[in-house]
């Protein structure tokens, strides 16, 4: 092959990733530059390559290689003092939007008993693979990545797990093969407990987002979710106030069965940003069980979960 560039075998567009190639004693070896690239678009180039020079009578052995920097990987938690208050549609929302931004994300659902980012996102019943030790995270048709206890159990199978195991399961969602993924959300379960102090102590978040519906005793429990956050060293980028508002579907009255305004004031008094609020709406909930989030399309119902996008996304070029 000495009359021939290598190079010019491959197709552009891997051509132009190609860093080294050299063929020696009937040994290819190709260097290509990866960086940005998910792990199954690693896997289809490194397989392109692969067979484009197998197929030479004059190499016997090909070797691809490819480098890239390491991904600065970073953790935002979503929490919640109290279940119930919508912060997993919140979370894979929050998660679409922010990829439409141009982040690279994914999601790990650290609800440990009760998950349901599989169905959220419509991957349920699909299992992620290990690869050296280390789970590869599940595809949604939204392109947004996710492992999620729900992947690894039956559907409905309830758990009872002490703190370690749910601590260590944890430790596998979130040490996985997350590929170029940048922006990691961590869907925690409610509360201030095992999971929560796992995460804290072994993959500190830059900052957390603390949903709350509007009414006083949801308003309690979200406050102690920031006070855990406060106390680890965690910022809190701001409050989110969720089923607020409700329009009556016959006549259009606006009314709030859970109070209003709850949680901006809650924000104010406590002296942290509040990013917003969404309504109470029967076609997020109905959305949300079939697997179509509303952040999905340009839709009203997906406008305030891309406001709040916004304020993530620019806190985390702030922070970052």
């Amino acid at each position: 092959m000495s009359s021939i560039d290598p190079k010019s075998l491959l197709p552009a567009s891997i051509a132009a990733r190609v860093s080294a190639l050299t063929v020696k004693e009937g040994r290819a070896i190709a260097v290509i530059d990866a960086a940005g690239l998910g792990d199954s678009e690693r896997a289809e180039i490194e397989r392109a390559v692969t067979d484009i020079l197998s197929a030479r009578d004059e190499i016997s052995q090909v070797h691809v290689a490819m480098t890239a920097e390491r991904v600065q990987r970073r953790l935002i938690a979503v929490g919640s003092g109290k279940g119930g208050v919508g912060k997993s549609t919140l979370t894979a929302n929050l998660a679409i939007a922010l990829a439409g931004r141009g982040r690279k994300v994914g999601l790990v659902d650290a609800d440990i008993y009760g998950p349901s980012q599989p169905v959220i996102l419509g991957n349920q019943g699909s299992k992620p693979v290990a690869r050296d030790e280390k789970l590869v995270p599940v595809e949604s048709a939204f392109g947004i990545p996710v492992l999620s206890m729900g992947h690894l159990v039956e559907p409905g199978r309830a758990l009872a797990w002490r703190g370690p195991m749910a601590g260590n399961a944890l430790s596998q969602l979130v040490d996985a093969h997350w590929g170029d993924v940048d922006t990691l959300l961590v869907d925690l379960p409610p509360g201030t407990g095992d999971v929560q102090l796992t995460m804290l102590q072994r993959f500190k978040p830059i900052g957390a987002v603390l949903v709350s519906t509007p009414q006083d005793l949801a308003l309690i429990d979200a406050a102690r979710a920031g006070q855990l956050f406060d106390q680890a060293g965690v910022p809190v980028i701001g409050l989110v106030e969720n089923m607020a508002g409700y329009a009556c579907p016959h006549c259009g009255e606006l009314s709030d069965p859970f109070g209003k305004g709850g949680v901006e004031t809650a924000a104010a008094r406590l002296d942290l940003p509040f990013l917003g609020r969404i309504p109470l709406d029967l076609a997020i909930r109905e959305g949300s069980d079939r697997g179509k989030p509303p952040a999905a399309d340009e839709g009203a119902l997906g406008s305030p979960f891309h406001e709040i996008a916004a304020k993530v996304d620019a806190w985390i070029g702030e922070n970052s």
